[in-house]
């Protein structure tokens, strides 16, 4: 009964790394870079959901602030350094994304304080099923994330620029020969890449504390969500995600909280020693 407990609560868990890889693998399979800001843009989501909420008292206008603003923001830094710098190499894409992650922390710092913040969400009895306590908190999250990825995947495959998305990710000089405007997919996918940290950044701090580096904390374990899934699978990255955030909890008894997340670092070694391209194998693309 204990580790079912501990299923469950990973569960969550799993859904944040989840909708971090997702959000790092989309970058990765379409702009072809590792995005090391998408923890930094987590922690944006939060202060940008934590700042709606004590506004509003609405948990809804919370989630809808982080999705609009983080968005927002994540497609500034393509317009303003990522869009200049698309003909560079990986490195050099890789150590600009890790230059606007410290700005991001440095301004978030300045305007709100190293301190520890919280949101202010009301106590509640949990539901017990069959000994499993299950807080009620915790399923309106799963719920959040639930709809969040509906949202993802039906654009990614029901929309037209849902499948513009995944031609270029599969191609970029066919799809821009077959007509399509790379530049109109890149805005699109950073709108959704920024909006998808800020849900997984709502939900973190929702689960825990907001502080201007706990976006930064999670980063490894997104990225080896995202490895573990198989780089520029959508998919892949989100089973991934769940996979690690219930083997994280599960692990808590044996190596405790505070050393769990060497856990992410051991299966990344481990996938990229044995399989490299992860449990999917390869990059999605439209046919």
């Amino acid at each position: 009964m204990f580790y079912a407990q501990l299923l469950v609560n990973g569960i969550v868990q799993g859904l944040v790394i989840g909708l971090a890889a997702l959000s790092i693998t989309l970058v990765f399979g379409i702009a072809r870079f590792p995005n090391a800001a998408t923890g930094d843009f987590m922690t944006f989501g939060a202060f940008s959901a934590l700042t709606a909420h004590q506004a509003t008292g609405s948990i809804l206008f919370g989630g809808l602030g982080a999705i609009v603003a983080t968005g927002l923001v994540s497609l500034l830094a393509y317009w303003a350094v990522f869009r200049r710098l698309a003909d560079r190499s990986v490195v050099a894409l890789l150590v600009a994304s890790i230059g606007i992650g410290f700005l991001l922390r440095a301004v978030l710092g300045v305007v709100f304080g190293h301190g520890q913040q919280v949101f202010q969400v009301p106590l509640t009895r949990p539901y017990v099923f069959n000994g499993i306590r299950v807080m009620p908190l915790d399923l309106q999250l799963a719920a959040v994330a639930a709809l969040a990825l509906a949202l993802v995947f039906s654009l990614l495959y029901l929309t037209p620029i849902g499948r513009q998305m995944r031609a270029v990710a599969d191609n970029r000089d066919l799809a821009r020969v077959s007509g399509i405007r790379p530049g109109r997919v890149m805005v699109a996918l950073w709108l959704v890449a920024g909006g998808v940290a800020g849900v997984a950044g709502m939900m973190l701090g929702i689960k825990t504390i907001v502080t201007p580096e706990f976006g930064w904390e999670m980063l490894l374990p997104a990225f080896t969500a995202a490895i573990l899934g198989g780089i520029g699978s959508p998919v892949g990255a989100v089973a991934a995600g769940l996979i690690l955030g219930v083997a994280q909890e599960l692990s808590t008894p044996f190596v405790g909280f505070t050393y769990k997340i060497a856990l992410a670092f051991i299966i990344m070694l481990a996938v990229l020693l044995l399989r490299p391209r992860g449990l999917f194998g390869q990059l999605e693309g439209a046919r």
